[in-house]
């Protein structure tokens, strides 16, 4: 079973590329098998593992000019990486017949070799994040832990809803996770609360802590395992990592529940 992860939140500041990279490594690190693709045209993520100049991009792969190409980054991951030249994409493809399948058939030949693909999407709700919900089974939606965070939700879910509807009826929000927390604000943990109210058993446990080793580790082209394997974020993501593969079994009983 291949699970097809983006990682969405239109919302920018939430650490959405770094938990991109981060779940990634550490599903990697647990022995399965990760392909990352960098949907971003920030390239924020093909950055964080120290790609520079890539022969192809995702960009070449949409376009037509070539197939998918992985990058190894290290045994168990692979990336698909992004170029700035992406922003031109969404205006490129606009009058491509079935442009929102794109990014799905892509995948297609090569998405078996993997256990799971992870998705890190642009922060907008446009062409390139469509694609990659069509190309998806399930969302994570990382969410920084403030109030107007929580109210910027709504246009995400109005999203999933559309592609569920007239796209890609096996898409289903399956996780959301808090991230820069502090436990020891009153805001945080209230809004923490008013989360799990909203998205119950789909919230993880794992709350992702304000780390300042999280912010460094991307300038070094390094994932925090590699970067600073003891420092609160590795134990936090570590953990994000060790509940993403705990849901398989719940995934595939309700994939076989759908079919």
């Amino acid at each position: 079973m291949t699970r097809i992860i983006s990682i969405s939140n239109h919302k920018g500041g939430v650490a959405k590329t770094t938990s991109a990279v981060n779940i990634g490594a550490g599903i990697a690190n647990l022995g399965k098998k990760v392909l990352m693709i960098d949907m971003d045209p920030q390239a924020n993520l093909t950055v964080s593992f120290g790609i520079s100049n890539p022969e192809t991009t995702i960009y070449d792969a949409l376009r037509g000019v070539s197939e998918l190409k992985p990058i190894k980054i290290y045994k168990n991951l692979d990336v698909i990486p992004s170029t700035l030249d992406l922003s031109g994409a969404e205006m490129e493809l606009s009058s491509e017949a079935g442009r929102e399948f794109i990014l799905r058939e892509l995948l297609d030949p090569i998405k078996e070799k993997y256990d799971y693909i992870i998705i890190d999407c642009p922060p907008s709700l446009g062409l390139l994040t469509i694609n990659a919900f069509t190309a998806s089974e399930e969302v994570f939606i990382p969410i920084q832990p403030h109030y107007l965070a929580i109210k910027g939700l709504t246009k995400i879910l109005e999203v999933v809803n559309k592609i569920k509807k007239r796209i890609n009826r096996k898409i289903e929000i399956t996780g959301v996770f808090v991230t820069l927390f502090d436990k020891r604000k009153v805001l945080h943990k209230d809004v923490y609360e008013t989360i799990e109210s909203y998205f119950g058993d789909r919230v993880f446990r794992a709350r992702i802590r304000e780390n300042i080793a999280l912010a460094e580790a991307p300038s070094n082209g390094l994932d925090i395992f590699r970067y600073a394997p003891d420092c609160n974020g590795a134990f936090d993501y570590g953990r994000l990592a060790k509940e993403v593969i705990e849901m398989e079994k719940t995934i595939l009983k309700n994939r076989e529940t759908k079919e």
